[in-house]
């Protein structure tokens, strides 16, 4: 049972994340770009997590680990820089 609720989130995930860069192509402001980069991270991670439950290894989890702090510093740092104009003061 567990393999098929996997493969599901796999699929709704993967959905996701073409929904996601389509928003990042299409997006009509840079706020929604930032916003669809965000989600793109996230949606990307859980993917990650979800092929180390497969696998059955830890190694996938502190990946996405690495990822989730990357792309936290990151959307940090674009949202500094749209509302600043830069990002070291």
């Amino acid at each position: 049972m567990l393999v098929y609720a996997v493969q599901f989130a796999f699929l709704l995930f993967s959905l996701s994340l073409l929904l996601n860069m389509w928003r990042l192509v299409k997006g009509p402001h840079l706020p929604d770009r930032i916003l669809a980069l965000d989600t793109i991270y996230i949606n990307s991670l859980a993917l990650l997590l979800l092929f180390g439950i497969q696998e059955g290894t830890s190694a996938y989890f502190e990946a996405a680990l690495m990822i989730a702090m990357l792309g936290f510093v990151g959307t940090v740092a674009a949202a500094k820089f749209l509302m600043r104009g830069d990002i070291i003061e």
